[in-house]
């Protein structure tokens, strides 16, 4: 223990108790602002030394025209120098002493002087802030303006302040630039230039005066260098149309600081800064984009991972040249000169890929050249000559060794010799290639070039790359390049065997057939009559598709099988139950003292090798249960107090949270060592029945020496510590209870002592009956359970006394002793006239009934002796279970040890927040919805035991449950929203690492006194209301009074570590208001000591003028009340790009330590896992590869997965990805990146490289995951580690699930686009790019491709079929039921149904939980219909995915994190669902239709259904899945309720009005994305709706009165038909319009005449034509689909169209076809809603978990009420 830690606690007062000064000024952790205050942060040798060293002012030059005091330091110099806010230079003082204090804290070899400042502490920090700038000048080749004297100059420390002080206050003040971190570089080389000019005594040439900063002045630096930039990126923002316009046509983040990779920003913005430079905005003039233009294609997956699809591409062609020469084994092929010679085209094919590429390169980027680019411009054409000659070069050479060979009939010498020619112009070609693959085995080299900064490096390379500031030296090592070359080439090889035996080789004997088929009797007018090639297209198209997707399906594959092996060598899952946990309890007790309680760090090299041994060995001893680790513990007091006093507080903390109840508590927790009982005390949980079977053994070896019986009980040990605590007890409790001095007294202490002896000399049995044993047992069970009762009745204690001494003393001997003996040996009352049955009539004294201590004991020894179970099922709750088992589990796996808490790297933890819930209203719990249900109600039966935990508490308290509502309302409140996901929940989460570190910081510094006396104190808090301050939201150690932890020290210790900050956006606007949640906010700041609260206020000065800044609050405990830290001021709002990276971004500023932990609003956290944050954080510390982590990956545990079998579809698919795909992406991928998660960023790496996330609209949807790409990028590490975790909500309801789908593959839509994804593409190695694109946006590109594989399929055998091609071929070549077909379906089918979730999941449950339990899980979700949900959830990513490379439109979608056991109208799902799934079903329903009718297979009942069972099991999905799991889905009054809301829906016709209330709005708003869409967007949109007409043409030449001709004017004809249903429905909404409403008997008369019309047609068409009722059926499938399309189009082109008279037109038909479409939807539903059974049977579904816990859904869905009103 340091000299520090033991003064601590007698020189510090608790700040509760003081007054404030009259001096007091409120500060955020340390008032280093104001050294005069007594605070214990100010006695920290690091504080005084970093607060010392910062006010050495030496010899400066004072600051013209401005106050100079005394106090000042070197932040308010520049400060008053170069125009910084005083609130920033407050708040950077605050924050660099502090990282300089903990910084020397945790320095191995003390400094000689403690209160000075180390200077390697100093360096090194500064090399670390500055390091992003010093390689941006080496970039740029700029000298670095850090100009550093010599090490012996006195001023070293202080200039070395100065720049570090320099660039804190840039950052502090930029604002929005923080997100253009070499935009930050630029300003702060020009101002460390000033600040140099000042240093040196520098005089200005213009003025003749010192040197004074341009930026000099109040707000000088805000008003003349942030306000410039900010109006810049305001004005493109406003260009953007907000994300609407391309993201061509405006810049965005990415290009305001990519414009200082180049040496011409020096040139053009100058400094001061040049306003009239044309970087900056204006109205008139559009400024281009910088380093990369971002594209809104497709052809953006083939540019960005180009290298992949060249693979795939040219192994398909060599594949099926080799496939087509018939051998058996394709190597067989390879020895033929032919396909030899063939399988050269491959370099055809690669040069005119490399043309493609080129092309693309250029038309998406040309817009790059300008006058200083004119090089990027010349490479673009010389790449597209040069790729276009290398095609036309081996096009030559391949036919002219044809040529050659034709020539002279076989393979001559000339022709080889050709041959050799084409070889070596091929090796000449791929040069680059093994150029990279050199570089690709040596990736140091590569590092090493990629790094250098050299000009001849530049000129070598230009031709291959642009030189751009990342993504330079990002290659691995040697040894992650093995593994994750090995993953990739195993996989690869797997997918190309099965694509080559499987999918190419069997086709191509019916490709052979189909090429061979003459005189085919087409059906209808084909355009392509002299071979069948169109029929071959369709036969090949689903092939080629699924060939380019299918490696999704072996990456999943290979990742389950490597994720599942590295879990098993991480030691994931060994201790799955409460049960295995009791068999390594000991051990358990062993590890928390190793890894969680720091011992002394060795100082040299040597002795840390020796540590990191000893340390290894230990924890293989631990881990095996080699030796035994516990009986240290039991014989170290201190040990065994420091475990108690943990494993205790994390039972007291799921006391509190109401996991476990007021018995279970008693049953797990280690109570202290008291009653002089000799072993460790184990919790009764795990004692349970051993003592009972201790007395059955003793019984049955009744007659076997002492020796042998006791080696039996000690095979046990919990049965040997039940025993020896259970005699101890005793023997304690009945020398307590009876008098001291009488007669009784000695008469017990002489037994005890005659026991004590028999058992030292091992002649217990011989001397006592075995058999009176249990008789003993059953009085001793009686008079515990009389002392328990709260009347005492004495003569029944009398009475079972002496009932035990009648048996102890008289019956328990084997020899009866006379009573002379007895009285002699102390064993009986020596006054010969006592009376026998007045034995201890007069001899008992109890203790105060108010002792809880002695209750409890009392309590601890009943449960010893009378328990019969064996407590498997303590603790009951789930949760309770699955925390200790993942916790005892995690103390055996790897992980650093922890340092002390002064040598922990401090951290912040930082929460967005914009306006969700923060505590549950009275109201808004009380309501009732539709159903009758309120959210109370719902709680109390989804956590009924925890609900039963709730209401022991406030019994105990004293309240009833008629009281909760009024007194002790806000508990309520509080245990509600705890089971939500809520602001509250959240912060009480991460408030646990304050109060974790608060306990281990007392555990350190505490002596054995205190330890003892806290053990002991805890001990009692069952008895006293231990849990009676739960109000507090979490306040962090209710019970730290009681033992003595709330110390000033060891708070400020705490503090001094972990600050939490959430950034309430909005917390000044709802004050204003008067919005509830600002005064719940409040009471969190005052109940949570280290909560800050960052906020942006909005100050109106005048109509037009508002000011706004950045304000950091806390609850002063001093001053009783809410007080603002700081206030910082913005050059304008907030909010420039997306809301979530920009509300980060504000109140980022104000977080402290090395590491910051980003936690969601959904996410929380529990006691046990914040005690090994420390190891966490240490994790920094150690290399991985060839770097150290720069984000630290975090498990993650999804709570929400309980309350419907939805809600655990969803948590299975998140689980699975968070522990097993995150734990192959980290080891051995190498691309983990940040998805969201909880995830912890070493915050000054990153905060001078561009923040936690990403901004820019639209393109920055998805912001998390580019803080992973630009870590990857700019060389960082992300590691994943999994002995901790963080537990997260999701989204429960099937729409707020697909909204979160939706948004997702939107973001990753808007990743194609993005500069960041082509950059991984290109810079990162060949296999680490694989990575990349199967783990981001090629899952949702292959998810796209499936479901494009099913349409291809599917029209496919709609033209085989009524093109007459299939009806041709059945007899004469099997190219309609092959194996390669069949490969494709079952791929697609397997990937249909979730493949891609449920193989990961499956694996990873058999991990943690067993294989036949996940087996198990897996089966369940299966008749739950999982696999519904995954194929729902598959089209929802296609369609949103799709649309937004296509046409943009990705947005924010709030889910809401609601409960959601509401019934969703059938309006809401059909808006929600219509263009995404139910079209497309609909689509592919009346293909499989049209098929069905029309095909020849159909008469062959089973290869139909093998061929479409998959595409039909599709349609259903995406129709029903809606409605199987909407509560209440087949409710035939609500289905019926539902029917009329949708056609009052359809039919409203109002102004102004929300898409839930109309249906034109609705229209409109859905195809909102066509009109912002470009003109290749559009122009693709038209192409696909043209497969609309082919319905049409398809189908009427199958039309009876057709007579089979097949002319081109049968089809053309066909239009009549349409023109005319047209014609008839314009007539008729005309007549509506005109005549309705007064005219009424003029509309009857037209639509008589119109119907009469019709009857007439048909009939004529019947008598006439040979029409039957079966051509009306056909008629309709065609025309139907015909006239969607031409709306489809229409919609395209409502550019031109919204101004004519057809737009009405349009808008009547589209919704009368939405109105066709929701009845051909509500149909199935109207069917299973009238069928009896179907709604109980779809709750069971539903709710099956639910059901399965016990909990009552169906009193949920039937509306009954609270039982609390």
């Amino acid at each position: 223990m340091s000299l520090r830690q033991s003064q601590l606690p007698t020189r510090c007062r608790s700040p509760q108790t003081l007054s404030p000064p009259q001096f007091y000024e409120p500060f955020n952790i340390i008032p280093i602002n104001n050294l005069l205050i007594d605070h214990p942060s100010l006695r920290y040798p690091e504080v005084r030394a970093a607060s010392s060293a910062i006010r050495f002012a030496g010899d400066l030059r004072i600051p013209p025209f401005m106050p100079w005091h005394d106090n000042m330091d070197l932040l308010d110099w520049l400060g008053l120098y170069f125009g910084f806010q005083g609130d920033n230079v407050k708040n950077q003082r605050e924050h660099l002493v502090l990282h300089l204090a903990n910084c020397q804290m945790r320095l191995r070899q003390p400094p000689t002087s403690s209160d000075r400042l180390d200077s390697e502490v100093l360096r090194r920090f500064r090399q670390k802030l500055l390091k992003n700038y010093t390689s941006w000048c080496s970039y740029l080749g700029k000298r670095s303006q850090v100009r550093l004297p010599s090490r012996h100059n006195s001023n070293l420390q202080r200039n070395e302040l100065l720049y570090v002080c320099l660039y804190l206050l840039i950052w502090g003040e930029a604002a929005n630039l923080r997100f253009a971190p070499e935009c930050l570089c630029y300003i702060y080389h020009h101002m460390a230039v000033e600040l140099n000019y000042i240093l040196d005594d520098h005089t200005d040439e213009n003025t003749g005066q010192p040197f004074v900063p341009s930026t000099c002045g109040q707000f000088g630096f805000l008003n003349n260098v942030v306000t410039p930039f900010y109006v810049t990126i305001k004005g493109e923002v406003e260009r953007s149309r907000n994300g609407t316009a391309p993201h061509s046509a405006w810049r965005n983040y990415d290009d305001i600081n990519e414009y200082f990779w180049s040496r011409r920003c020096f040139q053009r913005i100058k400094w001061p800064i040049d306003l009239n430079s044309d970087f900056f905005y204006t109205a008139e003039k559009r400024v281009g984009k910088t380093g990369f233009v971002e594209q809104r294609t497709f052809w953006n997956v083939f540019r960005s991972f180009d290298r992949l699809w060249v693979l795939l591409i040219l192994f398909f062609q060599a594949a099926t040249i080799v496939a087509w020469e018939g051998t058996k084994y394709p190597w067989q092929a390879l020895e033929i000169r032919k396909v030899q010679v063939q399988l050269l085209t491959i370099f055809i094919t690669w040069a005119g890929l490399r043309f493609v590429q080129s092309v693309l390169d250029a038309g998406t980027q040309y817009s790059l050249v300008s006058r200083d680019t004119k090089l990027l411009g010349v490479r673009m054409v010389l790449k597209s000559m040069v790729a276009l000659t290398w095609t036309i070069v081996f096009g030559v050479f391949y036919g002219r060794i044809w040529s050659q060979k034709n020539s002279d009939g076989v393979w001559s010498y000339e022709a080889n010799q050709r041959i050799f020619t084409f070889l070596k112009a091929a090796l000449v070609f791929v040069i680059p290639e093994l150029l990279a693959l050199v570089l690709f085995i040596l990736p140091w080299i590569r590092n090493v070039i990629e790094e250098a900064d050299w000009t001849i490096l530049y000129i070598l390379t230009w031709w291959f790359h642009t030189r751009i500031f990342v993504g330079r030296g990002v290659r691995e090592g040697l040894i992650d390049n093995v593994k994750y070359c090995v993953f990739w080439l195993a996989a690869l090889a797997s997918k190309f065997s099965f694509s080559y035996f499987l999918q190419i080789k069997p086709l191509v004997g019916p490709t052979r057939a189909l090429l061979n088929l003459r005189n085919v009797n087409y059906e209808w007018h084909e355009f392509f009559t002299s071979t069948n090639r169109m029929a071959v297209v369709m036969l090949w198209l689903p092939i080629v598709l699924i060939y380019l997707v299918d490696m999704q399906i072996w990456y999943t594959v290979f990742s389950s099988l490597v994720g599942s092996t590295i879990g098993l060598f991480s030691h994931i899952g060994e201790i799955r139950n409460i049960k295995q946990l009791r068999l390594r309890f000991q051990f358990f007790a062993s590890a928390l003292q190793f890894n969680l309680m720091p011992e002394d760090q060795p100082h040299s090299s040597g002795a840390t090798v020796m540590h990191k041994l000893r340390n290894a060995i230990n924890r293989v001893k631990l881990r095996y249960g080699l030796g035994q680790p516990y009986r240290k513990i039991e014989s170290s007091q201190v040990e065994a107090t420091r475990f108690a006093l943990i494993w205790n507080e994390i039972i007291i903390t799921m006391r509190e949270e109401d996991l476990i109840s007021d018995k279970e508590l008693e049953l797990m927790e280690l109570p202290p060592n008291c009653w002089d009982i000799k072993v460790i005390r184990w919790p009764c949980f795990l004692l349970c029945n051993e003592l009972l079977l201790a007395l059955s053994q003793a019984r049955e070896l009744a007659d076997i020496p002492d020796r042998w019986v006791w080696l039996r009980i000690c095979k046990n040990e919990y049965r040997r510590c039940a025993v020896i605590e259970a005699y101890d007890s005793i023997k304690y409790l009945l020398l307590d209870i009876i008098k001291y001095g009488t007669d009784e007294h000695s008469i017990a202490t002489n037994f005890f002592m005659e026991v004590d002896n028999n058992l030292q000399f091992e002649k217990f049995t011989g001397e006592y009956k075995m058999t009176v044993l249990p008789q003993i047992h059953e009085q001793l069970i009686s008079l515990i359970e009389l002392l328990l009762m709260p009347e005492k009745d004495m003569g029944r204690l009398v009475n079972v006394l002496q009932a035990l001494y009648e048996l102890s003393v008289r019956e328990f001997t084997k020899v009866k002793k006379p009573m002379a003996q007895l009285r002699q040996e102390g064993l009986a009352p020596l006054n010969p006239s006592s009376d026998a049955g007045l034995l201890f009539e007069n001899a008992i004294q109890l203790p105060d009934a108010k002792d809880a201590f002695f209750c409890r004991q009392l309590r601890r020894l009943h449960t010893l002796l009378s328990s019969r179970d064996s407590m498997h099922n303590v603790p009951k709750n789930i949760e309770a279970r699955r925390r200790i088992a993942f916790f005892s589990n995690s103390l055996f796996m790897n992980m650093p040890r922890a340092p002390q808490v002064e040598k922990t790297m401090a951290f912040s933890v930082l929460t967005p927040y914009y306006d969700e819930e923060v505590l549950y209203g009275k109201e808004m719990l009380r309501s009732p919805n539709e159903d009758g249900v309120s959210t109370l109600f719902y709680l109390q039966r989804i956590y009924e035991d925890e609900w039963e935990n709730f209401l022991e508490r406030m019994h105990r308290e004293g309240y009833n449950d008629n009281e909760i509502w009024s007194t002790r309302a806000r508990d309520l409140r509080l245990w509600a929203s705890y089971r939500g996901q809520t602001l509250s929940r959240t912060v009480r989460g991460m408030m646990y690492y304050y109060r974790a570190l608060k306990m281990l910081s007392f555990l350190e510094s505490a002596s054995e006194m205190d330890m003892r006396q806290g053990s002991q104190e805890i001990a009692s808090l069952g008895s006293q209301k231990q849990n009676s301050s739960l109000n507090g939201l979490g306040s962090g150690m209710p019970n730290s009074q009681n033992l003595n932890r709330a110390s000033s020290s060891v708070s400020c210790s705490a503090m001094m570590k972990y600050t939490y900050v959430v950034a309430c956006q909005m917390y000044g606007v709802h004050k204003g208001r008067g919005d509830p949640r600002a005064e719940e906010i409040l009471k969190l700041m005052e109940n949570n000591e280290a909560l800050r609260v960052a906020y942006v206020d909005e100050i109106y000065l005048g109509r037009e003028e508002v000011e706004y800044y950045s304000v950091l609050v806390k609850h002063d405990r001093q001053l009783n009340k809410e007080v603002e830290i700081y206030r910082i001021k913005l050059p304008g709002h907030l909010k420039l790009g997306e809301g979530k990276p920009e509300n980060q971004n504000h109140a980022i500023i104000f977080t402290r330590g090395d590491a910051v932990q980003t936690i969601d609003m959904n996410q929380d956290n529990c006691f046990e896992e914040a005690l090994k944050m420390r190891n966490l954080l240490d994790e920094f510390k150690v290399t991985c590869g060839i770097r150290k982590p720069t984000i630290l990956g975090v498990r993650e545990n999804i709570f929400t997965g309980s309350v419907s079998s939805l809600a655990k579809f969803m948590s299975a698919q998140e689980m699975s990805f968070v522990t097993l795909g995150q734990r192959v992406l980290a080891n051995p991928l190498k691309v983990r990146m940040h998805y969201g998660h909880p995830d912890v960023f070493d915050r000054f790496w990153f905060l001078t490289r561009g923040g936690i996330s990403k901004a820019s609209r639209v393109i920055n949807i998805s912001e998390d995951i580019y803080a992973g790409f630009n870590c990857t990028l700019r060389g960082g590490n992300v590691t994943h580690h999994e002995y901790i975790q963080v537990g997260k909500g999701r989204d429960v309801g099937l729409n707020q699930i697909s909204m979160f789908e939706a948004k997702v593959a939107s973001g990753n839509g808007e990743q194609v686009l993005s500069r960041d994804i082509y950059r991984l593409g290109h810079r990162l190695d060949f296999f680490r790019m694989l990575s990349v694109f199967y783990t981001t946006v090629g899952f949702y590109f292959n998810n796209m491709m499936v479901v494009m594989m099913v349409y291809a399929f599917l029209w496919g055998r709609f033209y085989l079929a009524l093109s007459g091609v299939e009806k041709n071929i059945q007899n004469r070549a099997n190219s309609t039921n092959n194996e390669a077909l069949g490969a494709v379906l079952n791929q697609q089918f397997i990937i249909q149904i979730g493949i891609f979730t449920a193989l990961p999941m499956i694996v990873e449950n058999s991990l943690e939980h067993g294989f036949l339990p996940a087996v198990w899980d897996f089966i369940t979700m299966q008749f739950q219909l999982a696999s519904f949900f995954y194929t729902f959830s598959m089209g929802t990513r296609a369609h949103f995915f799709g649309r937004t490379i296509l046409h943009g439109g990705a947005k924010y979608r709030a889910t809401g994190r609601g409960f959601v056991v509401q019934h969703k109208s059938f309006a809401e799902n059909y808006r929600l669902y219509a263009r995404s799934h139910f079209v497309k079903a609909i689509e592919l329903g009346i293909i499989l239709i049209v098929y069905a009718s029309q095909s020849p297979l159909s008469t062959n009942t089973f290869v139909y259904i093998a061929m479409t069972i998959s595409s039909w099991f599709l349609v259903l999905s995406w129709i029903m899945s809606p409605f199987v799991f909407n509560p209440s889905g087949f409710d035939w009054l609500k289905t019926v309720y539902d029917f009329d809301d949708f056609m009052n829906w359809i039919w409203y016709r109002g102004i102004l009005v929300k898409a839930d209330q109309s249906w034109e709005t609705w229209w409109y708003e859905e195809q909102d994305h066509l009109r912002t869409t470009g003109i290749w967007g559009k122009l693709l949109e038209i192409i696909l709706d043209l497969r609309f007409f082919f319905f049409q043409y398809g189908i009427v030449y199958h039309l009876q009165f057709t007579r089979n001709k097949t002319s081109i004017a049968v089809y053309l004809l066909s239009w009549i038909y349409v023109i005319m249903v047209v014609a008839i429905y314009i007539v008729i909404a005309y007549a509506r319009d005109k005549y309705a409403a007064k005219e009424h008997i003029y509309y009857r008369v037209v639509q008589f005449l119109v119907i009469v019309l019709s009857v007439l047609v048909i009939v004529l068409h019947l008598h006439f034509l040979h029409f039957d009722l079966l051509d009306f059926i056909k008629s309709l499938l065609a025309f139907v689909p015909t006239g969607w399309g031409m709306i489809q189009i229409a919609l395209v082109l409502r550019p031109f169209l919204q101004s004519s008279v057809v737009w009405e037109t349009v808008v009547s038909l589209a919704r009368l076809y939405d109105m066709v479409f929701g009845l051909i939807v509500m149909t199935p539903l109207a069917i299973l809603s009238w069928m009896p059974g179907f709604q109980q049977m779809q709750t069971r579904i539903l709710f099956n978990e639910a059901f399965s816990r016990g909990l009552q859904i169906s009193r949920i869905l039937t509306g009954k009420k609270s039982n609390i009103d």
